[in-house]
């Protein structure tokens, strides 16, 4: 028996990475009775006589999991979004890191194509804006162009050393082609994921996990749903850092920061501690969980 971990799924074979050396696998009959499903990233007990023939059998405790896509084990994510061309889109930012954080992921943002606002100085401020706010809340904050060279990358590389990173954010940001950029090793890779997502309409879309800085990223279909099914309205304010550390000077314990007298949150947000965009989408998620509930 020999420990791996699991760098690739698809079409019913996992592809286990153990020193090197790559083996495909089945997982074990008995996996589906008791409900367990190996994902990409887990780690996993195996056996296997050749290369192309072995067995899943055990699978060790997950940091984390997520669903859509399918991934355990993630530390970082990488969310990318465009200055421009889709438009910069801060409630989509919130809504994404919401998830990042209610899976104890830790987010690192990433703003592109920052030479098509270059011209634009009402533009360029209200991305400085942005960036300068999540930089307050403690995030890392990456503001690319279209000529970075690799050099103007390097801190960008630094983040992602010896990581396992999930990319997500918008389409049609470049979340491949900067990966490229920063390791052009990469570029063989990934036009093989593209064309193996690409050749048909029913091709099963995959998830697989890259080397890439003494760590790994994940080259993933993306997420395809950011509801929040599985967060509820009690916890929304521990994924928002500077909510959470705010609510522990709230008068009342288990504060909503909606309408209960005494809120430290509604002060620090008065006070502009709180960014007030941030508090407007932390309301705006409440009453989508709220209504959410109602429904069911």
């Amino acid at each position: 028996m020999a420990i791996g971990k699991i760098i690739k799924s698809l079409s019913g074979f996992y592809y286990i990475e153990d020193h090197g050396e790559i083996y495909q696998c089945r997982g074990r009959g008995n996996f589906r009775k008791r409900k367990l499903t190996p994902l990409v990233g887990d780690i996993v007990e195996y056996e296997s006589t050749s290369p192309t023939d072995g067995m899943v059998l055990e699978i060790h405790e997950r940091e984390n999991e997520l669903v859509r896509p399918p991934i355990s084990n993630v530390t970082q994510a990488l969310l990318v979004f465009s200055a421009k061309e889709p438009e910069f889109d801060s409630g989509l930012v919130d809504r994404f890191l919401v998830h990042i954080e209610a899976h104890h992921i830790k987010p690192v943002l990433c703003i592109t194509k920052m030479d098509l606002v270059k011209g634009n100085k009402e533009a360029l401020e209200g991305i400085h804006f942005f960036s300068e706010r999540y930089g307050a809340i403690g995030y890392s904050v990456f503001l690319l162009s279209k000529d970075d060279s690799a050099d103007d990358l390097a801190d960008l590389k630094h983040c992602l050393e010896n990581e396992t990173t999930v990319l997500a954010g918008q389409s049609g940001v470049g979340k491949s082609s900067l990966l490229n950029k920063i390791d052009p090793h990469l570029d063989i890779d990934t036009a093989k994921i593209s064309e193996a997502l690409n050749r048909g309409k029913h091709t099963t879309r995959h998830v697989e996990l890259l080397k890439f800085a003494g760590g790994y990223v994940a080259d993933t279909p993306g997420f395809s749903s950011l509801d929040f099914t599985t967060i509820e309205t009690q916890t929304l304010g521990d994924c928002f850092p500077e909510i959470q550390r705010a609510s522990e000077m709230c008068k009342f314990r288990g504060c909503t920061h909606i309408s209960e007298p005494g809120c430290a949150v509604k002060e620090a947000v008065a006070s502009g501690h709180i960014a007030s965009y941030r508090y407007e989408h932390y309301e705006q998620f409440f009453t989508e969980i709220s209504n959410r509930k109602k429904r069911y």
